[in-house]
């Protein structure tokens, strides 16, 4: 393609709202522009790698027994009523009414819309298993879109749907789709881990996350490397510490902590450190108030606590209900007697407090903690469970190893669904008993856009993009350094030799400075660049330069398609 006839307006500066490196470099480069909050539209570049990562998933998705569908971006009311989710999803689900007064909504995924079709026409286990498996435009109204196409209201995506007789079919089915998703991210060229990840509001039994290991990741993932287990922090499991002696136990003592609500203004006003603090925090879970304590240096998983309380809502308490419920002024509630002043609310703790002897906390009292307080002697608890959120220093529950943290880009997600949508919708089939059962599902979703986003996240630098082979645009670029004369007539000559040999070639061919041809070379981030010039030409030479490469190379133009072609693996 020559640039001289190509729509790639790209930008000296990003404008002020890009708020990350990708969104930066995705408008200066002419992939996208921004219409309105979280919508983007794409421009000829960004739609070539758009289809470069399409047609990676569709190869794989197609080897592995995959079929293709198209279903509607927008979706009726009824099938997400029979889910259970109409009133569930909450603000992100755009609904609306047609001139009929039918309701409808965007899709933001495609559970019910797949469930459905699927139900239609499957009713035996004969024919089962099945997996089908879509492209299209979804739309979720992120309350602040941010981030580019990272957290975009609209974004392009694949989501694929298995549907088994049984348990073991399922989780046959999942493991194809896991291995498909490891060829893929590899057949892209990325660095990624797959980590176990909460199921969120799509629901089933577990799942996984594909992460894209970059820096400006906005999801922390935990790494045991002596046994492998990876996880995303807010599903990773902590093994239990051990607890600590109680011996050597002080009276208690209260102390008067003006103005000093906060861990971090009471640990600095008695000049203790934070893990020796017990804080106590307040929800309501389904209406009713729980209590919660941690270690002070320690953050509170919520997701953890909305499991172990099986809770359909969990909201942090407001100032009032906090009051209500410990008897004690905002910031300064304790476990010390809260059983005898409220013996039907339970306490929750993490296990990390087990493993504090003669700690501080709150004393139920304005301006006031309490000294030297221990578990059995001064409280009890409950429950006792793994609530934290992992940080340094946790230690992996299977094999004990410390965990390394890395920062990561979610780009897939695989769910084991089970039978959360089948039987709320009846999708059920019969089987060899003739019995009816409900279809055991899996969903498997990768967000295509925001592939493109991670790839600029894990790999730029200063100058612009530096694309993996496999997402490039084009294969190679190719700048004539004169645009007339013998120079523009070889140039002419390599673009062509090149295209017949099955190589794509961006052609910069237009009447600009050489300076200029060069910035918008990088900023592109093509991985392998041709410069022909008047200054080589006599000695049969061009310059090659890498995009990675500190310095050019100088090759002969004779063979000059066959090295390309080795150097692409062509």
């Amino acid at each position: 393609m020559k640039l001289s006839q190509y729509y790639i307006p790209t930008l000296k500066e990003a404008p002020k709202d890009a708020d990350i490196v990708s969104a930066k470099l995705m408008l200066r480069a002419g992939l996208i522009r921004k219409t309105a909050s979280g919508l983007y539209e794409w421009l000829p570049l960004g739609m070539r790698i758009l289809k470069k990562v399409e047609n990676i998933i569709r190869e794989e998705l197609n080897a592995a027994g995959c079929c293709e569908v198209w279903l509607p971006v927008v979706q009726p009311q009824e099938i997400w009523e029979e889910s259970g989710r109409w009133a569930y999803y909450g603000k992100e689900l755009l609904r609306f009414k047609d001139r009929k007064g039918a309701g409808f909504c965007l899709a933001p995924t495609a559970e019910e819309a797949m469930t459905d079709l699927v139900m239609k026409d499957v009713n035996s286990y004969k024919q089962l298993p099945l997996c089908l498996y879509q492209f299209g435009t979804k739309f979720r109204d992120e309350i602040r879109p941010r981030f580019g196409i990272m957290r975009a209201r609209e974004f392009y995506m694949k989501d694929a749907y298995s549907f088994c007789a049984d348990e073991k079919s399922a989780e046959k089915w999942y493991q194809i789709l896991y291995e498909a998703y490891i060829r893929i991210f590899t057949r892209c060229g990325f660095k990624f881990k797959p980590v176990e990840a909460d199921t969120g509001n799509i629901g089933g039994n577990f799942s996984h996350e594909f992460m894209v290991l970059a820096q400006t990741g906005e999801n922390e993932i935990s790494v045991c490397h002596k046994c492998g287990y990876t996880a995303n922090t807010e599903k990773t499991e902590i093994k239990e510490p051990a607890p600590a002696e109680l011996k050597d136990l002080l009276p208690a003592e209260e102390v008067l902590t003006p103005n000093a609500r906060t861990i971090d203004e009471v640990s600095s006003f008695l000049k203790q450190p934070a893990e020796s603090f017990i804080k106590m925090l307040v929800y309501k879970a389904d209406g009713k108030g729980v209590v919660v304590l941690m270690r002070g240096n320690d953050e509170l998983n919520e997701i953890k606590l909305k499991k172990l309380l099986n809770a359909e809502e969990l909201e942090k308490a407001s100032p009032e209900f906090y009051e209500e419920v410990t008897s004690s002024p905002l910031g300064f509630a304790g476990p010390c007697g809260l059983k005898a002043r409220k013996p039907e609310v339970k306490i929750y703790a993490d296990n990390y407090v087990k493993t504090i002897v003669n700690g501080t906390a709150g004393a139920n009292k304005k301006d006031t903690h309490i000294k030297n307080v221990n578990l059995g002697r001064d409280f009890e608890v409950d429950v006792f469970a793994d609530l934290k959120l992992a940080s340094k220093g946790d230690r992996c529950p299977r094999c004990g190893e410390e965990f390394e943290f890395m920062r990561g880009i979610e780009v897939g997600h695989t769910f084991k669904l089970g039978t959360k949508y089948s039987q709320a919708m009846g999708a059920n089939f019969l089987d060899e008993a003739q019995k009816s059962k409900p279809m055991i599902m899996g969903c498997y979703g990768i967000g295509v856009s925001r592939v493109i986003a991670a790839a600029i996240e894990q790999s730029h630098d200063d100058n612009g993009i530096i694309w993996p082979e496999p997402l490039s645009p084009f294969d190679v670029e190719l700048i004539a350094l004169d645009t007339e004369g013998e120079v523009k007539q070889k140039a002419d000559e390599i673009f062509n030799s090149l295209r017949a040999e099955g190589i794509s070639v961006l052609y910069d061919d237009r009447a600009e400075r050489p300076g200029v041809k060069f910035k918008d070379a990088d900023l592109i981030g093509i991985p392998h660049r041709l410069v022909i010039g008047r200054k080589l030409l006599p000695e049969g030479k061009l310059e090659y330069k890498s995009r990675t490469a500190e310095k050019p190379e100088f090759w002969q133009l004779e063979g000059l398609e066959n090295k390309i072609k080795q150097i692409l693996g062509k």
